[in-house]
């Protein structure tokens, strides 16, 4: 765990939970498990503020807790779970692009709340859509509950662990901390639930008659008092799935690089059809035939069958192996790889050589592309090939050595390693640079973070005034106010604070598009050197 990273925590925890939980779940990213007591006496909070954070921390499957064999409970946070804070706008717009507006409030609802029932969800999200709509239209129930049962279909939203049922013996005390087990089978089983109705928009009104809807509001508590049907099943998103979406756009994306548009949408296509079959640790995908291929290609696609036997053969031949084949049976059996470094090395490769280009000019960017070409070179060597001059070179590469962007390797010709009798080699260790890079890349997003926050503390007072202003001009608008009254309301903002409030807007959004690069950048990375240390 670096520095880089408990920093890039503790903002994004504090950004997105308050200075309470992100100060529990800090302590507990740098200190790793600790029971109750230890977190209140070192955080000096109070027991009952610990309790409060760790509950929200563990709603959102950020912190664990394991009950000890001495009987008491440790509670550990997720480092790599509370990072991924920073991906859910990529996953909200996956669904968004894959679901529609529904599936992009479901996907929103859970990562906000962190565990719900579907019930629930139906109905927040029913409610959201209807104040999007036109008067006199809602959202049915049963539309929002068709895109959450394709959901989990697709395995993007799962079943969160749930307590086993046992019988309770009045003699027997109940354990300190529930054991949650998951059912692999149920995982992704939607309940059958008979959600009728239509998604309400909120009163604008309600102050009016306050005590009559109150008195109203709490008959309706009384009367629907029994739990929902399906009470105790709570969902949550599954982020390995939408990784796994996000890994097979990358393989596509370098097979079209690597061959042809025809390539990627065969390789498309074999993804599409074992994305549920596959778990998202395994590093091919299921066999797939090649009539099964066949007879799965998106229609409209004229492609011969003898055709998709030539660019399977193409694709099973060359030597990235984005495709490998396992039988003849069925015109031949395929798989595509998974967690091949490969697919993702041509990405790593490129990004480093913009930072390179970026940080230490385009000279050593050149340096670097030579030795990845040439594998290991001496210096001397370097200088010709580069067409750089000595000083200049050396001087570069000492940089990126000092840098961990290239190793030296030692080659003695005699056993004393005497330095005259010794060759002396650069190259290239990939895992290390991306490796470099990905610290580099949690170091930017703290720094882009940390720029928002000054950014809009700096403003603060604007930015109140202008929420104030909109707040007012949307409650004029609702009461039928005139235009000139409505006018005069806007002329409450001056012409430079406009000015400074469209900078602010315009600086923000470039912040946050900056943040959602990095993070590409970063899962791109965090994909390669996972694959290099699973490969065997």
């Amino acid at each position: 765990m670096t520095q880089a990273e408990i920093k890039l925590c503790s903002l994004l925890l504090q950004e997105h939970f308050g200075e309470i939980v992100e100060k529990i779940g800090t302590y507990l990213v740098r200190t790793g498990a600790q029971p109750l007591r230890i977190i209140a006496g070192e955080t000096g909070l109070l027991l009952d503020q610990v309790k409060k954070a760790l509950c929200v921390l563990i709603q959102h499957n950020l912190v664990t807790y394991q009950l000890q064999k001495r009987g008491f409970v440790e509670y550990e946070a997720w480092c790599q779970r509370v990072l991924r804070i920073l991906r859910y706008p990529r996953y909200i717009y996956t669904a968004k692009t894959l679901y529609g507006d529904t599936g992009e409030l479901v996907v929103e609802e859970l990562l906000l709340n962190g565990k719900l029932t579907m019930s629930a969800v139906v109905r927040k999200v029913a409610d959201r859509l209807t104040e999007t709509m036109e008067d006199g239209k809602t959202m049915d129930y049963a539309d929002v509950s068709g895109t959450f049962v394709r959901l989990a279909d697709t395995h993007f939203v799962q079943r969160c662990p749930l307590v086993p049922e046992a019988p309770l013996s009045p003699e027997a005390p109940p354990p300190p901390a529930p054991t949650l087990v998951s059912n692999e089978k149920e995982m992704f089983v939607v309940p059958r639930l008979n959600l009728v109705g239509r998604g309400k928009r909120r009163r604008s009104c309600d102050e009016e008659e306050d005590g009559e809807h109150k008195a109203k509001k709490q008959k309706q508590e009384g009367e629907s008092s029994e739990p929902p049907p399906d009470d105790g099943i709570y969902w949550q998103v599954n982020i390995d799935r939408f990784h796994q979406h996000f890994r097979d756009q990358g393989i596509v994306s370098a097979v079209a690089n690597r061959m042809d548009q025809t390539s990627s949408e065969i390789v498309r296509t074999m993804l599409r059809m074992s994305e549920v079959t596959t778990s998202s640790g395994a590093p091919y995908t299921q066999p797939l035939s090649s009539n099964e291929i066949f007879r799965s290609l998106p229609a409209g696609y004229n492609i011969a069958k003898q055709v998709l036997d030539q660019y399977l053969t193409l694709l099973a031949d060359d030597p990235l192996e984005f495709v490998g084949k396992s039988g003849d049976s069925g015109g031949g059996m395929y798989t595509v790889s998974i967690l091949c470094g490969e697919t993702t090395r041509p990405g790593v490769f490129r990004r480093v050589k913009q930072f390179l280009r970026a940080e230490f000019g385009s000279r050593c960017a050149r340096i670097f592309r030579l030795l990845l070409r040439k594998k290991h070179l001496e210096q001397k060597q370097v200088e010709d090939f580069a067409m750089i001059p000595a000083k200049e070179a050396k001087d570069m590469l000492y940089r990126m050595l000092s840098e961990n962007f290239v190793s030296l390797q030692e080659i003695p010709k005699t056993p004393d390693h005497a330095p005259s009798r010794t060759f002396y080699l650069y190259t290239v260790n990939v895992p290390s640079s991306a490796r470099m890079l990905l610290h580099r890349c949690y170091k930017s997003v703290a720094n882009l973070i940390e720029r928002r926050q000054y950014e809009t503390k700096e403003n603060k007072r604007l930015l109140e005034k202008s929420q104030r202003v909109e707040a007012i001009l949307a409650s004029m608008q609702a009461t039928g106010a005139e235009v000139a009254q409505l006018q005069e309301i806007e002329e409450m903002i001056t012409a430079p604070e406009r000015q400074q409030l469209e900078t602010l807007k315009r600086n923000v959004n470039k912040i946050d598009a900056s943040e959602n690069q990095v993070d590409e950048t970063i899962f791109v990375l965090e994909s390669f050197i996972e694959s290099t240390v699973k490969k065997p």
